[in-house]
């Protein structure tokens, strides 16, 4: 598979305060990366770098080859799709205006299909011409994940497969939903889209993961295979928690069942 996405030694700072400190990562085409790690670890602020939003002090990013601040908006929104932990919507929209949205500017028949599609895949087909602030968090989380499967489907008409950025897109979601949206995540890396999703469920994370990152206090301290990464000193040095780590026994993923905090 071949890298869609690097980044080298990149460090951002918050006045006095350091919040990334030489991260470094790549996301290769049709992988799912998940990044994992507490509360103010770094990880929606690496995804703002990753997708554009923050420029770092420090270090480089590259999309496709090309430095990611070469990119206009407009055409870096063909390569990428972000869907960010809050979404505010202030105007009485409709779910199915909302998810066209993730067209830009075009309309047609096209749009109207892709559109479609996204609400079927997203549990919404029935809720297409609701006012979107009158719908559960939870449906108005999946309407803005069927905006960005709309987005990433029309960049990848014009430029192939692109970066799909999620920062903790199952927090509002009840467990079939969770399952869903992973799903539906894990479709789009099959056709060569590269999905890096920040998660706080470790379980999630092992299920869903090709590869996970644990962030902790700004740096990766760990990155690999969810068995390699989602283990018991891991979780015992970042979280500060004892867990019980065991193995699905059809799929060899580990999950966990934390039991206490450490005693450190």
């Amino acid at each position: 598979m071949s890298v869609l996405l690097e980044a080298n030694d990149v460090v951002v700072r918050a006045g006095p305060k350091t919040i990334l400190e030489g991260v470094s990562l790549d996301i290769r085409a049709g992988e799912r990366i998940a990044i994992v790690g507490p509360n103010g670890a770094g990880k929606t602020t690496i995804l703002r770098v990753l997708a554009g939003h923050l420029r770092p002090h420090d270090g480089m990013v590259r999309l496709k080859g090309r430095a990611l601040a070469d990119y206009p908006a407009g055409e870096l929104a063909l390569h990428r799709a972000v869907l960010s932990q809050h979404v505010g919507i202030a105007f009485p929209f409709t779910v199915r205006e909302v998810v066209a949205m993730g067209a830009g500017n075009a309309r047609g028949r096209a749009v109207d299909a892709l559109v479609a599609q996204a609400l079927t895949e997203v549990d919404l087909e029935g809720l297409g011409e609701r006012i979107i602030t009158t719908l559960s968090g939870g449906e108005q989380q999946r309407a803005h994940l069927a905006r960005v499967l709309v987005q990433i489907a029309c960049g990848e008409a014009s430029h192939g497969p692109g970066l799909l950025l999620l920062d903790e897109p199952t927090a509002s979601l009840d467990l079939r939903h969770q399952l869903g949206l992973l799903r539906v995540a894990s479709r789009r890396a099959e056709r060569g889209v590269a999905v890096l999703a920040i998660l706080h469920d470790l379980n999630l994370a092992a299920v869903f993961a090709d590869r996970v990152l644990v962030m902790s206090r700004g740096s990766i301290c760990a990155a690999g295979a969810p068995a390699q990464t989602i283990t018991e000193p891991v979780i015992d040095a970042v979280f500060g928690v004892a867990g019980g780590v065991c193995a699905l026994p059809t799929q060899g993923a580990p999950f966990v069942l934390p039991h206490g905090m450490s005693l450190r």
